[in-house]
């Protein structure tokens, strides 16, 4: 007779010596016990036997039924894989997924896993290398090996070249410990050192915002959040509110992405274009419409943006003949290019914004009432910074650290001086005066430090600007702006020593503390004397 193996699953009422009956039973029939499985669950325990048979084993039909005599034995089946199998296809299946590289070896240097991704990188795709000693493959770093010594690597940089390319990618290992400690294997992890640098690049300069993006903890900002995440599902039209600078497209690109809708998200501002280039924009144009129009027509933006979402910013500024097209789209649900005579359907969700006040501009005849009416369905109003003045520390600290990413150094950090000046501010600007102060403030300030001196608002650069004029060095020429306010500043140190009798007392006239001059003379070599 031929080696067979037989593969069961055996579920028996809970008792004690299953396991006994069942190897007396495989033992008298010459069988050899290749796996056995025992799990016990609800009273019930399921075991799961793999045997293969010798040349004095009897038919697999009569081992079966050798095995249905023990007491207990409620059902029999023939299974084709064994549990540990499955679980071991499983997890093939989720480490081929992802997209880093996995290679683990044992205590003595086999390797026990290898996904897709590790294959490719190493060369190894057509090479069974599951348990085959990592030091017999001549690979170039064999740094995992070490592991085993309770040694670690952290982002080592790795270059390879192999038939199917060069791959580059950051590389981390740590040893496998069981529960005493003991050492019982490695494991290397790789990473693609284009993803992890797109990776970065999405979370700096993200293509899809969500409202995880928009940064904040007061309770303005949250209950606006909280209100557009309810009403992001809706197909009805979304109303942003607020003044310049709050981040209302923010708010409706991240209802775009909550929606989940299929098309693209389309943005257009209605102060920008005359009426007659908004209206070409919008609707589109059938060719030979106007002279220097395409000779094929061009798409509208609603077509564009059809199943996706149009973003009118500013439809406030929208001209009266354009807001009488836009009523009638969303009446309609059909567009009419320019020139031509066919109605076009567009399901498109439809989100607007102004800073203005509309309510004032329908009494003076500025905006269509019955517009008004169809815009204001889902009204969200974004708090100006003013009103969230808590969230000026998270936002810096978010700026800080986009500017350090764009010049390649460590974020700075701003002093209790320069944090309790950005919070006295009004903040016209709203959350975009403020980027653009901090922008400012990390590229003028010399130090990891950004004191009160580097927090410079809009209205008083003109200020400055006329300050280093006027100032009687007459050294500034082409030097940049920073350039130019280190030897203005320079200057002011200079002049206010001359009339105060100590360094300390000068400090407390440019409210400034005493360390903080200090390092400043020094930077500029200014003497005590």
């Amino acid at each position: 007779m031929n080696k067979s193996t037989l593969k069961l699953e055996l579920l028996f009422k809970d008792r004690k010596q299953i396991v006994e009956d069942i190897t007396i039973i495989v033992s008298a029939n010459d069988l050899n016990i290749i796996s056995m499985e025992v799990v016990t669950k609800d009273k019930k325990t399921f075991i799961y036997l793999e045997t293969k048979s010798s040349i004095f084993s009897p038919s697999n039909k009569i081992i079966i039924q050798h095995l249905k005599k023990i007491p207990d034995l409620i059902e029999i089946t023939n299974i084709s894989s064994m549990p540990q199998e499955l679980r071991e296809k499983r997890l093939k299946v989720v480490l081929d997924s992802i997209s880093d590289g996995i290679i683990s070896i044992d205590k003595s240097g086999y390797i026990t896993t290898i996904n897709r991704v590790a294959r490719g990188v190493l060369g190894l795709i057509d090479l069974d290398v599951l348990g085959k000693k990592l030091s017999s493959l001549h690979l170039e770093d064999l740094d995992l090996l070490d592991c085993l010594n309770d040694k670690t690597f952290q982002n080592k940089k790795r270059n390879i070249i192999t038939p199917s390319g060069r791959f580059q990618f950051f590389s981390a290992g740590v040893a496998i410990k069981d529960i005493t400690g003991k050492i019982t294997g490695a494991i290397e992890i790789m990473r693609d050192m284009k993803e992890i640098k797109e990776l970065a690049e999405e979370v700096a300069y993200p293509t899809h915002h969500t409202f995880s993006d928009i940064i904040g903890k007061s309770a303005a900002i949250m209950d606006a959040i909280s209100f557009a995440q309810k009403i992001a599902v809706s197909s009805s039209i979304v109303s942003i509110r607020g003044d310049s600078g709050t981040g209302k497209e923010m708010f409706a690109k991240a209802i775009h992405t909550e929606s989940c809708v299929k098309g693209e998200f389309v943005a257009v501002n209605c102060a920008a274009l005359p009426e007659s280039l908004l209206e070409s924009e919008l609707f589109g144009y059938e060719k030979g419409s106007f002279t220097g129009a395409r000779k094929k027509g061009k798409q509208g933006l609603f077509e564009i943006a059809d199943d996706g979402t149009l973003f009118l910013d500013e439809i406030a500024d929208m001209p009266m003949g354009a807001q009488a097209k836009i009523l009638r789209v969303i009446q309609e649900k059909r567009v009419r290019r320019i020139g031509g005579v066919k109605e076009i359907p567009v399901t498109t969700r439809i989100i607007t914004a102004t800073s203005r006040l509309i309510e004032q501009m329908i009494k003076d005849n500025e905006f269509r009432e019955d517009l008004y009416y169809r815009i204001n369905v889902l009204p969200i109003h974004v708090p100006p910074l003013k009103e969230r003045l808590g969230d000026i520390p998270l936002l810096t600290s978010h700026f800080l650290s986009r500017i350090a990413k764009q010049l390649g150094t460590h974020p700075k950090k701003l002093s209790e001086r320069a944090v309790n000046k950005l919070s006295n501010h009004n903040w016209p600007g709203n959350i975009r005066e403020l980027k653009n102060v901090i922008d400012r403030g990390a590229i003028l300030s010399d130090n990891q430090m950004i004191d009160e001196a580097s927090i410079i608002f809009g209205h008083e650069i003109e200020s400055t600007i006329k300050g280093l004029s006027s100032s009687p060095l007459k050294v500034f020429g082409n030097n940049s702006l920073k350039a130019s306010v280190g030897n203005y500043e320079k200057e002011i140190i200079e002049s206010t020593l001359i009339h105060h009798s100590s360094i300390r007392k000068c400090a407390t006239a440019l409210s400034i503390s005493h360390t903080a001059l200090l390092n400043k003379m020094k930077k500029y070599g200014i003497s005590a004397n």
